[in-house]
């Protein structure tokens, strides 16, 4: 039987943040280089899941752009943290089960706990793995149905970008339905829906999420999720690797812990968020999938010919600059302002950033299409 995962055995949250829903793979060899890892996957040879990117190191100028998106973006962050907790608790009541997708989706699972602490609720909160082509982990699945009843669960993200989780997970959820009779809600909860491709969201606004801009240095130390036949078996859950030689360099507890500061002391986002939970629930959050339909028109105005090649919105696009190969960085004009982390990564990895006046999103990044290393 699998058995979650606990720090600080496994990652560095404190035990009582975070359940892991994950098999340890940190003693296996699963890294390769970017364009090697990008060549076989546009060729078909491998998924993206089978093995990882290297962890990028961030430079000491890199570090302190974090440091201060921190310090201009927390009070953000925490508000809509707030307004989701609201809103969540508002739609599915008070038993409600946090499971959030690892791992962007982890940091922001913790501090939806940390928050409904404040309204006496004790939520429950794991994390698990969602593929994107091969659904749900359908071992934590059942783990879950377990401990709890399916309903309550509300599976958690950070950002959405054109909605492709949004579609795994519906895709998904009918699936393990049809299958094992087990029923789970497919609505995402997200701390931002730029795409409109959810209903429940702390804002719709693209903004800078610090926890963005690095990897497993702002998510627990804890790489992507990994499924790969070599190391999962049919009773295991998804893997991931543990980098804990990387705690020198670990700003998890420290993202965390800022950010709910702003939930209590002057300017607390508390009555905030509740007011904005209050409005948002009276109004029209049916999706509209603006962002799934802009991707479209870029993948076409560019002859790209493949969406997953498109990477909408700040989250997405710093992803492409950290573990993709990228072609090119759209921006709009007006946040430019705010992407400071976004053009030094196009800088550092020799990528030409374009303005784009009516762009859909404050950035997009474009992976390289048709990439061989072979070109010149």
């Amino acid at each position: 039987m699998a058995t979650p995962l606990h720090g600080p055995a496994f990652g560095s949250y404190p035990a009582d943040d975070v359940t892991w829903l994950l098999k340890d793979l940190s003693d296996a060899a699963l890294e390769a280089p970017v364009e090697e890892r990008e060549e076989a996957i546009q060729a078909g040879r491998a998924h993206y899941a089978e093995s990882l990117p290297v962890e990028y190191q961030p430079s000491a100028e890199y570090t302190a752009l974090f440091e201060r998106a921190l310090d201009e973006q927390a009070r953000r962050v925490a508000l809509a943290a707030a307004t989701l907790v609201h809103l969540v608790v508002a739609l599915r009541g008070r038993d409600v089960v946090l499971v959030s997708l690892a791992r962007a989706g982890t940091p922001i699972g913790v501090l939806l706990r940390r928050y409904a602490r404040r309204l006496g609720l004790d939520l429950p909160h794991y994390t698990m793995s969602i593929v994107r082509g091969r659904g749900l982990d359908e071992v934590a699945l059942r783990h879950l149905a377990e401990r709890h009843r399916p309903e309550d669960v509300v599976f958690v993200d950070g950002w959405t970008g054109k909605g492709a989780i949004s579609k795994e997970l519906a895709a998904g959820a009918v699936d393990v339905e049809e299958r094992l009779g087990l029923r789970f809600d497919p609505e995402l909860a997200v701390l931002a829906d730029p795409a409109s491709s959810t209903p429940v969201f702390g804002t719709r606004d693209d903004f800078l999420i610090p926890s963005a801009c690095l990897n497993s240095t702002v998510s627990g130390l804890v790489s992507r999720t990994v499924l790969n036949d070599r190391l999962i078996g049919r009773g295991d859950f998804h893997g991931a690797k543990f980098y804990a030689e990387l705690a020198d360099a670990d700003l998890s507890r420290r993202y965390v812990d800022v950010v709910e500061a702003c939930f209590d002391g002057p300017g607390a986002v508390a009555d905030e968020a509740r007011a904005e939970a209050e409005r948002l629930l009276a109004s029209d959050r049916t999706p509209t999938w603006s962002g799934w339909r802009a991707v479209e028109a870029v993948s076409e105005a560019y002859d790209i010919g493949d969406v997953n090649l498109v990477k909408p919105g700040v989250g997405e696009t710093t992803r492409v600059l950290l573990r993709r190969v990228p072609w090119r960085v759209l921006v709009r004009p007006d946040r430019r302002h705010e992407l400071g982390h976004v053009e030094l990564l196009a800088e550092q990895r020799g990528v030409p950033v374009e303005e784009v006046a009516d762009l859909a999103f404050s950035c997009m990044g474009l992976i390289h299409p048709r990439f061989a290393r072979t070109e010149s």
